[in-house]
């Protein structure tokens, strides 16, 4: 099989690391709007990869390069995929994007027939939250007969964190500060309820080094699942792994109106608070460096007349034999193994299907289990 992953930043070097290193995969395309950086990652990776220069909002490109290949991953902005979609209705091509807006999920969800019809599956939000979190949620809910609770706690950070926010830039500024920002969408009695983010503070505690941390509201990491799950299960929220204090201090800054992303009028210029805020997160965090991924799903309910929960929990860490952060890894290979799957037919089902609809939770645990991805589960 051939694949073509698109953009050569961090989330597709790690695509395309998985890919490289698969008996099954053929070939890897790797395309980037920065010609170099594409023949850079693609020399770093081996003969089993090409680069090339390739526009991620050129159709006609697009159109090309799809046409070359089995199925493709889209590892560059959210802002495309409705665009990527389009293209691999049109030229038979299997497709999965590591999402980041529910928007524009929704406005993908509505080419379901057309996919269908073209006999592809296109699945968006296909990283770690939404994503990996997505199929476990759906192993957990589909093993029980009635479900109370859904709760989905994660948080990449880094292993030593730094002051003042105890935080770096595990991925981009952008989608740190919608989380942030935008409401929340959960289940309450089993009907879609929207709530505030940076409220609902919470303590969570993971084995040491890590001890005691917050969890907050931030939006994004349900994504579609309130609205699989509508109905079939009773409450359901996702909430964001911090060290304590990070999200107090950023809350302060969203009321201050740093997070704002209307232009306002400084001594005769106008600039938007937000675009400061994140010029400068981006300039004085510290780099990511050794990072850690934690994540802890409760699936609470009934089986038959008594209580079960089954709890699903992963600490995955910077891999210092390849360099890759753990955020790269517990992203981008979910999303690498599910453009496999749907080429060797792991995957049946045509059209556009989130990942807790589409992805066949056993063999999905197994393949991450291969890469090193460890997700630890117990049932009481």
């Amino acid at each position: 099989m051939k694949i073509l992953v698109l953009g050569a930043g961090k989330m597709g070097r790690g695509a395309v690391f998985d890919l490289a290193r698969n008996d099954a995969v053929e070939q890897v395309i790797v395309g980037d709007i920065d010609e170099r950086q594409a023949m850079k990652l693609a020399d770093d990776m081996g003969p089993k990869v090409v680069g090339r220069q390739l526009d991620a909002g050129d159709r006609e490109a697009l159109v090309k390069a799809f046409s070359e290949v089995d199925a493709v991953i889209s590892c560059v902005s959210y802002k495309v995929n409705y665009l990527h979609t389009e293209v691999a209705i049109e030229t038979g091509t299997h497709m999965c994007d590591l999402g980041g807006n529910l928007d524009i999920v929704k406005k993908q969800l509505e080419l379901h027939d057309k996919a269908h019809d073209a006999g592809v599956t296109i699945i968006p939000d296909c990283g770690l939250a939404p994503g990996m979190v997505s199929v476990l949620a759906r192993e957990g809910i589909d093993y029980l007969d009635n479900v109370e609770s859904v709760k989905i706690r994660v948080g990449g950070l880094q292993q030593k964190p730094h002051p003042p926010l105890n935080y770096a830039l595990i991925f981009s500024v952008e989608g740190l500060i919608n989380e942030y920002v935008e409401p929340c969408m959960v289940l309450r009695d089993g009907k879609i309820a929207f709530e505030d983010p940076l409220v609902g503070f919470e303590q969570i505690e993971f084995p040491e080094p890590f001890g005691k941390l917050e969890a907050f509201n931030t939006s994004g990491g349900t994504s579609t699942l309130p609205l699989t799950y509508e109905g079939k299960v009773k409450n359901l929220d996702y909430k964001t792994i911090r060290y304590p204090g990070h999200g107090h201090k950023m809350w302060c800054m969203m009321k201050l109106g740093l997070m704002d992303k209307e232009k306002h009028d400084f001594d005769g210029v106008k600039i938007a608070p937000r675009t400061v805020l994140e010029r400068l997160l981006e300039k004085n965090l510290p780099p990511s460096g050794k990072d850690v991924t934690l994540m802890r799903i409760i699936v609470e309910g009934w089986k038959g007349t008594e209580s079960r929960t089954i709890e699903y929990e992963m600490i995955d860490y910077y891999d210092d034999a390849t360099g890759l952060t753990s955020m790269m890894r517990t992203t981008s290979f979910p999303a690498a193994l599910a453009a496999v799957m749907m080429v060797d037919g792991t995957i049946t089902e045509r059209g556009v299907l989130p990942p807790e609809r589409s992805i066949p939770p056993e063999p999905f645990i197994a393949g991450l289990k291969e890469r090193g991805i460890e997700i630890n589960k117990r049932v009481y």
